[in-house]
């Protein structure tokens, strides 16, 4: 059975590189693919090649493979949410980077945006490898990601709708999704266009029954609800097309290939942010504190343009790739405003003067006029790698990846609420580096067998900022490859980074009644919060590592034992203004405004802050377990191809189970030289409600002809942060969290007995969902036990539970 699809470049050698050579492995039309899974039975003659063409060749064995039927068992609607639904396995625990987000390949080659790929039905992949960190560094990125190697069919073509409707168990809002796409892969061409709608309703404050802040309720009946000109959720609508096309160069492709994508997007969402109120006090003396006029509402519409190319070619034993990815985004935001002071005060007079009867209808104040917010955003980034063979030893050839670059980015703004006018933010980026990969031993060539693989791996890189000047980052690590089934890793990693450039160049701007919980105080007051940029922020220095064991276990087909131990220390780190503790407002005395009479807490300066350090230690650890459900249909090893470009598999279902723990050994930032040391494990925080000590990740299901179930879920330990034990200070306790979300979904096109009365169900699949299905949110306490109203359940998470049910028919 041949698999998996024509490499970028199939002039490529066909032999399997020897370990330690970075490559992507083709099969001539005359070779046989490693077979989707069919299991072999007595008497059954299974040829298997090597390697599957478009796979990466790397000494890093692949943290998990999965096969077509492995792919099927998620029941994933697209590329992006199979990427999202195998969380545990795909994402990094070292803790920079973009939140774990994975590189992604597409048939071992790098590609401009993960944008090019996230809308290919799951049905097209033949093969997917999750491969660790340093792999990274092979394809010009840090190694602070996974990777990513999706592996296309060689023909597959398919016309997609979908709709799916959302809601939260609670009601009071709805999400109405629907998509429309088409894709074929036939060799190197490719095309793949996608449209899509999506209509979210808002949900407000009174709909959850939300306790307002004190001196925002009206204590006059029949004056309007603050709460239900609050919203928790905005009032959006979102539609977008994305395009990408990719085409073999020269006869039969053999002279590279070139793809390129086009996207737009259109957001338009409205949230409301309460009301006017005005005190008023008549000539008694008594007081009423009234609202009146229509919520504020705050209308934005991003409109978002993107495109990327990508061109791979080899050059003799060197594979050469060169990305282009640009971004064009124009976001204007009306944000209404309050009544005119001037009016406010002659309500007031009026009041004052016995001529307004405080308690009686108001008259009609007029609306307090806009402000527009303008934001243009440009971005281009481009990356070229030449990857190749620079050098042969014993052991196995020296892998060498020159990469040079340069991103743009540029960012014009404007706010009518300020007195600055137009502010320009601009940076560029030049970046060069090298990675070598060194074979030391080699059981397939026979060098200190006796060791088994064992392989070097170096990097270094340069970068100058237009706007900040020279960065430099440099790593080495080692895979020790024991035996076929137990590898170790390690590796050092030291990184220079520079401020965000919005960080650094935004305009200071002033936000009034921004509700803030006041440790020193106890309470929850409403302040004036300054933010903007901080031109003072210096680089920071980043140095981490990483020991690794992987074990591939003996009893189950793709299981795997993972160990990982992570320590991170950095110098001179750039954050947030983090969460106002006692410990903050002493470092930072002069961010922090309070009356001098009575100690309220009446202004914050918000701007980005520098610590002189921080350090962490982790370890995670866990295991991917999979099988087979089921005995194999007789006579079936693979099946012919069926509707739509996919196999008719073995008769077999697919389960698996992934769970990962994490523990945290320490997590300390040292604000100042010789400043305070804030331990976020005892009781000190930056944000929200300090660091859990463990957490657990788990992520497992089946699916079983036609029918599958996905359960995932994560869960976080109780935490607390320390108040300053001052009179009427508190501490805060945060509870334990535990989310569960479940799946179930049937294949409709394999119930006969469906296809039987209609052929509209062959090729469709009904999906039922519910994220949070124990309607888990944190529960925050002060030392009384009383929830603060900033931290009410509702404010943290308005959905809770949510239900879905989605309709998906591939033609």
């Amino acid at each position: 059975m041949l698999g998996g699809s024509a490499l970028a470049n199939p002039a490529l050698a066909a032999e399997v590189p020897a370990p330690g050579v970075m490559g992507t492995v083709p099969v001539t039309p005359g070779e046989i693919a490693e077979p989707d899974e069919p299991e072999p039975t007595p008497g059954e003659i299974v040829v298997v090649a090597n390697r599957v063409r478009g796979a990466v060749d790397v000494p890093q064995p692949p943290i998990q493979t999965l096969t077509e039927a492995d792919i099927a068992s998620y029941g994933a609607t697209s590329i992006s949410d199979l990427v999202a639904q195998l969380g545990p396995q795909a994402n990094s625990g070292r803790g920079r980077g973009s939140g774990g987000m994975p590189v992604v390949l597409v048939n071992g080659q790098r590609i401009a945006s993960f944008r090019e790929m996230r809308n290919y039905p799951p049905e097209a992949i033949q093969r997917m490898e999750i491969l660790p960190e340093e792999v990274a560094l092979r394809f010009g990125y840090p190694p602070n990601q996974r990777v990513i190697n999706f592996i296309l069919k060689d023909k597959f073509a398919a016309k997609t709708l979908e709709a799916e409707y959302d809601q939260p168990g609670r009601g009071g809002s709805s999400t109405k999704e629907f998509e429309a796409s088409l894709f074929r892969v036939a060799g190197q061409s490719r095309l793949n266009l996608t449209a899509s709608a999506q209509d979210t309703t808002p949900l407000t404050e009174a709909g959850r029954g939300v306790l307002q802040a004190p001196g925002s309720v009206p204590t006059v009946a029949g004056d309007p609800d603050p709460a239900a000109a609050r919203t928790l959720i905005a009032d959006s609508r979102e539609i977008g097309v994305n395009v990408t096309w990719t085409t073999g160069l020269g006869e039969k492709g053999l002279d590279g290939a070139v793809t390129l994508n086009g996207a737009f997007t259109r957001n338009d969402s409205t949230s409301y942010s309460g009301l006017n109120l005005v005190t008023l006090i008549d000539p008694q003396g008594a007081t009423a504190l009234r609202t009146f006029g229509d919520p504020l509402a705050r209308r934005t519409r991003t409109d978002t343009a993107e495109g990327g190319a990508t061109f791979a070619r080899s050059l003799g034993a060197w594979q050469l790739t060169a990305t282009l990815d640009a971004a064009h985004a124009v976001s204007n935001t009306l944000i209404d405003g309050r009544a005119a002071p001037a009016d406010i005060g002659a309500l007031q007079a009026a009041a004052l003067a016995g001529t307004l009867a405080i308690t009686g209808p108001l008259p009609v104040v007029a609306p307090g006029g806009g402000d527009l917010a303008r934001r243009v955003s440009d971005s281009a980034t481009s990356l070229v790698t030449l990857v190749g063979k620079a050098v042969s030893l014993p052991a196995g050839d020296v892998t060498t990846t020159f990469k040079a670059g340069f991103a743009w980015t540029g960012i014009v703004s404007s706010d009518t609420r300020t007195a600055l006018g137009e502010t320009q933010l601009r940076r560029g980026d030049a970046s060069v580096g090298v990675n070598l990969g060194i074979p030391i031993a080699s059981r397939r060539n026979d060098v200190l067998a006796g060791i088994g693989d064992f392989s070097l791996n170096f990097s270094a890189g340069l970068d100058r900022l237009s706007d900040f000047g020279w960065l430099t980052d440099w790593s080495g690590g080692l895979t020790w490859g024991i035996t076929p089934a137990l590898t170790l890793q390690a590796s050092y990693i030291v990184n220079q980074a520079a401020p965000a450039l919005t960080d650094l160049g935004n305009p200071a701007v002033l936000t009034y009644n921004v509700p803030v919980y006041d440790f020193a105080r106890g309470e929850t007051v409403l302040v004036t919060r300054t933010s903007g940029g901080n031109p003072a922020l210096v680089r920071e220095t980043q140095r981490d590592l990483k020991l690794g064991l992987d074990w591939q276990l003996p009893v189950l087909r793709n299981s795997s034992l993972i160990v990982e131990y992570f320590r991170n220390n950095s110098d001179n780190v750039t954050a947030a203004f983090p969460l106002l503790t006692p410990a903050i407002e002493a470092a930072f005395p002069g961010r922090v405004t309070r009356d001098p009479l009575t100690g309220a807490l009446l202004a914050i300066d918000g701007r980005p802050v520098t610590f002189a350090g921080e350090s962490s230690s982790r370890m995670r650890s866990g295991f991917n377990l999979s099988g087979s459900l089921g005995k194999p249909t007789p006579g079936a090893t693979g099946g012919p191809q069926r509707f739509g470009g996919g196999r008719g598999g073995n008769g077999q279902g697919r389960w698996n189970l992934s769970l990962f723990h994490t523990v945290r050994f320490t997590d300390r930032v040292t604000v100042a030289p010789g400043g305070p040391v804030l331990d976020l494990l005892g009781g000190d925080a930056l944000t929200g409600g300090g660091a859990a000590r463990h957490s657990f990740e788990f992520e497992g299901g089946g699916f079983y002809r036609g029918l599958g179930v996905r359960l995932n879920g994560n869960w976080a330990a109780p935490t607390h942060v320390n108040g300053s034990g001052l009179p009427g200070s508190s501490d805060l306790r945060f509870g334990a969290l535990t989310k569960l979300n479940f799946r179930l979904f049937a294949d409709l096109g394999q119930q006969k007995a469906l296809t039987d009365a209609s052929p509209f169900f062959k090729g469709a699949r009904m999906s039922f969902r519910i994220n949070n299905m124990l309607d888990s949110r944190q529960k925050v306490t002060d030392q009384f036990g009383v929830v603060p109203i900033s931290y009410q359940p509702d404010l943290l998470d308005p959905q809770g539970r949510t239900i879905s049910i989605e309709l998906r028919k591939q033609f």
